[in-house]
């Protein structure tokens, strides 16, 4: 069995590909965090990582500026590795000795419902390119999609139906919920499309023919960044938003209607309730209602 460092790293995230079904992104991503740890302690063999490396190279990430969630990615996907070792037998550092860093609460980047509203009423045109947009923002918050599951979608999705199956992180399977104004969004967008492109939303040629010669029309989750961007602005939006800000403004607009944490978390496809717990201090407001209307009524003032 080969102890080669480097062959073992490329075995680890081929592992990850294969048999875990992660996404291409993240195992690039995966690659790249644990190449940076082998590039600052130079391990030979596994035997070589060793509790002290560990120790400096956390030193380093913490001074290097980066905040402790990002640290964690790069620990993550180090303890997996190491996890990956344990599994095959190969001698190694222990996988529980790498402690994640203690992160602070987590703020969120929200957009108030107005800002919303008029984020997603701002391509108003007719002409396809704004016809795809307006659809595009009405299922991002119809479904809380992410934008790469967005951007894997297939144009001959049953929009008679109110509902389809994504296949998201860790090719996990979930139903999403079209609303109303997806559906009729959606059909709108489609109805004036003739090229034969197979993905739902593709880059607008500069001329809308059947028979154009792109034969990969569909959009990079870049590209849908930056459209979402420039919506933010065209509706006077003074904060970023990103595709993701709207899958918070989803999830904390289920939460802040009376949706239940677990339905919310099986509709974001989290794994973990505890991501999905994140968006619970934004109702706040609600329970700080709550006790102002009803709390210490029978006290004199």
């Amino acid at each position: 069995m080969s102890q080669n460092i480097s062959q073992l790293q490329r075995e680890f995230l081929e592992h990850l590909e294969i048999e875990k079904g992660r996404s291409l992104k993240t195992v690039e991503n995966y690659g790249r965090y644990i190449s940076r740890f082998f590039k600052f302690g130079k391990p030979k063999k596994p035997t070589d990582i060793t509790d002290d490396m560990i120790r400096t190279y956390r030193l380093a990430l913490n001074r290097g500026g980066l905040s402790k969630r990002t640290q964690n990615y790069y620990l993550i996907a180090l303890r997996g590795f190491l996890k990956y070792l344990a599994w095959r037998t190969i001698p190694s550092l222990a996988p529980e000795r790498i402690e994640l860093a203690k992160e602070s609460g987590r703020d969120l980047d929200l957009i108030s419902f107005s800002e919303l509203e008029r984020l997603i009423g701002a391509p108003s045109g007719k002409d396809l390119r704004s016809l795809r947009d307006r659809a595009m923002l009405e299922l991002l918050f119809s479904t809380g999609l992410r934008v790469s599951e967005l951007c894997g979608l297939s144009r001959y999705l049953d929009i008679t139906r109110d509902e389809f199956s994504v296949r998201g992180k860790g090719s996990k399977v979930r139903v999403v919920f079209l609303s109303a104004q997806a559906k009729k969004a959606i059909k709108e967008y489609l109805d004036k499309r003739v090229d034969l492109d197979e993905a739902l939303f593709v880059r607008i040629p500069k001329s809308n023919i059947a028979n154009s010669k792109n034969s990969d029309l569909r959009l990079t989750s870049r590209s849908v960044e930056r459209i979402v961007k420039h919506y933010a602005i065209k509706a006077g939006i003074d904060k970023k938003v990103t595709p993701h800000v709207i899958r918070h403004s989803f999830a904390t607009d289920l939460l802040g209607n009376g949706a239940d944490l677990r339905s919310v978390q099986a509709l974001l496809g989290h794994s973990n309730i505890a991501t999905t717990q994140v968006y619970t201090h934004v109702t706040d407001k609600h329970l700080k209602d709550i006790h102002k209307s009803f709390h210490g009524k029978g006290r004199r003032t």
